[in-house]
């Protein structure tokens, strides 16, 4: 009995490093879908603004804007897919070294194999946010520099 509960404390505290990936990636979601919202927000706002405005410079502007706001929220929205699915990938990994460990089957190359697509998701996760900070970031400059014109 004791070598079967040391054996499970190994399990345990193999499966412990993808669970600290887990809280990783569920801080990412926080702060990507935190993001969503407020950019949902603001389109929401814009798209009311498109319809009431009169000034035609001004409403290009304003589609200009909300074209913008659209592509962000689809890269986010993109994200927030490929780092879910990145988490899903990384439970598959514990629930396999678990399956594994108590039916003693050789797992290991499924599990590799699992882990390395997880962190190829999360690695496309995070680039795909970062295009999206990108273009928020020179969205904001765009509209800085026609301060600066004017």
């Amino acid at each position: 009995m004791s070598t079967s509960v040391t054996d499970l404390a190994q399990v345990i505290q193999i499966v412990v490093a993808p669970v600290f990936m887990l809280t990783g990636i569920a801080g990412f979601l926080n702060v990507m879908s935190g993001r969503l919202g407020r950019i949902v927000d603001r389109a929401r706002i814009m798209e009311r603004r498109v319809y009431t405005i009169k000034n035609p410079d001004f409403l290009e502007q304003s589609e200009n804007e909300l074209k913008n706001l659209w592509r962000r929220i689809k890269l986010i929205n993109r994200s927030i897919g490929l780092c879910t699915a990145s988490a899903l990938f990384v439970c598959a990994v514990v629930v396999f070294l678990f399956l594994g460990d108590l039916l003693l089957f050789d797992l290991s190359k499924l599990i590799v194999t699992l882990f390395v697509v997880a962190l190829f998701l999360l690695i496309f996760a995070l680039l795909t946010f970062l295009k999206e900070v990108q273009l928020a970031t020179t969205t904001l400059q765009m509209g800085k520099e026609k301060i600066f014109d004017d």
